[in-house]
Parts: C-alpha cells; structure tokens; sequence
C-alpha cells in the first residue's frame, strides 16, 4: 500500500459519497447525521471544505475554538455550508475528489478514513444501506489505532479486534472485539451505532470507552 494507492481509494469514495448525495431528497439534507452536531448539510460541507482549506483557515479556526479542533472543524462546516447550496456542495466534492491536499498533520490515510466513516454517518440515519470497501477500510482501522488524532488508541488499549467478515485482525490485548469491518470502524472512531453487531468479551469495554 503506498500513497498513490490510497489517494485512490479516497478519490472513489468522495466520488461515491457525492453520488450518495446527488441520490437525497431535499429534506433529507436537514437530517442529522451520527456526528449529532452537524446535519447532512454541514456533513457535505466539511467534506467540501477539507480540500479546501488553507493553513491560515486552519489557524484562524484554532484560534476561535480556543484550541480546540473538534469545535473548529464543527464551527467551520456549518459556516462554509451557509455559502453553498447542496448541489454546488456536491460539485465541489467531485472536482477535489482526487485532491491530496489535507490537514496540517494528517496522514495520507487520514482523509480515506474521514470519508469512509462520514459516508456511514449520513446514510445511516437515513436508513440507507452503504457497501464499505475492505481493503480501505482495512488500512483505516490499522491507522486509527495507532494514530493520535482519532482517540483510537486510548479507546481501544488492550483489545484486540477481529473482523468477521474479512481476514483481519488489529491491536493486542487479551479482550476480544468481533464484527464486521465497518462496524469496527464506526466503534474505533467512537460511533456508538457501531456496537450493535460487534460480540466478545471487549466489545462492552469498547462501548464504555
């Protein structure tokens, strides 16, 4: 797996998202996704924007949040979706969908994993069913749980994860975690949704982290 293979993967899973989106309603763009804070529109946006923001956005950004990056990135996705309908949304994301710019500091892998988990965070709430690829979800796991951005690694400390539908397995402990590669991803990155499938003796720990 190198770096132009995972530009790839991400380029076809924004594309696929913005097919996921050309396919709503128009109410469906005010529903609120798994990230309680953002609805499908600010969702959108944040997908938009991360190929398009310069490090003085970034900055500034930090700095009205207080240093807090989780506030940033919500305050400027409801802030850049005001400027733009859905469908110019969507354009967006399809012209920049094999961009490699990302954050200060994120790995190639780091924008693969935020659309993979952001396209389950919209079409769940929805009701819709989305396919995740394995092998980039794959090397979306093995990254968050070594990553210091995600909260994986605390999340999942001494547990070791086991994929039920693909030949994988991440982490070391002694508490076993199983299920399906999404839901795996969806648990790791702190959805709780994720849990309803995953089984073993971890899985409850997981949950309470």
């Amino acid at each position: 797996m190198n770096d132009g293979e995972i530009l790839a993967w991400t380029e076809t899973e924004r594309l696929s998202f913005a097919d996921l989106l050309e396919s709503l309603a128009e109410h469906d763009w005010s529903v609120t996704t798994l990230c309680t804070e953002w609805t499908v529109h600010a969702m959108a946006a944040h997908l938009a924007q991360s190929t398009r923001n310069r490090l003085k956005d970034t900055l500034v950004g930090i700095v009205k949040a207080k240093g807090n990056w989780d506030r940033m990135n919500v305050d400027q996705a409801i802030a850049y979706g005001a400027r733009f309908s859905p469908a110019e949304l969507v354009a967006q994301i399809r012209e920049d969908a094999g961009s490699p710019r990302r954050s200060p500091g994120a790995k190639p892998v780091d924008p693969l994993a935020d659309v993979l988990i952001h396209g389950q965070d919209v079409a769940r709430p929805l009701g819709i069913a989305r396919p995740m690829p394995e092998q980039p979800a794959i090397a979306s796991l093995e990254h968050l749980l070594v990553s210091p951005f995600w909260g994986a690694k605390k999340r999942c400390r001494n547990l070791k994860l086991i994929a039920t539908d693909a030949e994988w397995s991440g982490g070391a402990g002694p508490e076993e975690v199983r299920g399906p590669l999404v839901d795996l991803l969806l648990a790791v990155s702190g959805r709780s949704t994720g849990l309803a499938t995953l089984t073993g003796p971890g899985a409850a720990l997981l949950g309470a982290r």
